[in-house]
């Protein structure tokens, strides 16, 4: 699993650099984004390399979201995708997470 993590002022960028996030490596995901979840309120994790999710892998995003929270913070996407912004649309997962084209946006929203 390969995530590029960045701090900008208080909101933490995490970036997937993977193409895929599937059953085949979403607990590893999940993993290495529990070191960030549990330390930072303010976390926005970008998108725009992925191509392809499945069930699984918006499960484990949906995870993540769920242990931020339950901690007081917030977890916000950017950059994503075409192919994968169409299935948050298809699922309905846009009207649960808050997606912002850009890391400027996101950074942005957090104030």
């Amino acid at each position: 699993m390969k995530l590029i993590v960045e701090k900008v002022g208080d909101v933490t960028l995490v970036e997937i650099g993977l193409e895929n996030l599937d059953a085949s490596n979403e607990r590893a995901f999940k993993q290495e984004m529990s070191t960030v979840l549990d330390t930072e309120p303010r976390v926005a994790l970008g998108l725009a390399r992925l191509q392809f999710v499945d069930s699984s892998g918006l499960g484990a995003i949906l995870a993540c979201l769920r242990r931020v929270n339950a901690r007081g913070g917030d977890l916000k996407r950017y950059g994503m995708t075409r192919p994968v912004r169409a299935l948050f649309e298809l699922v309905r997962m846009h009207r649960v997470f808050e997606i912002y084209n850009s890391r400027d946006e996101v950074v942005e929203s957090f104030e």
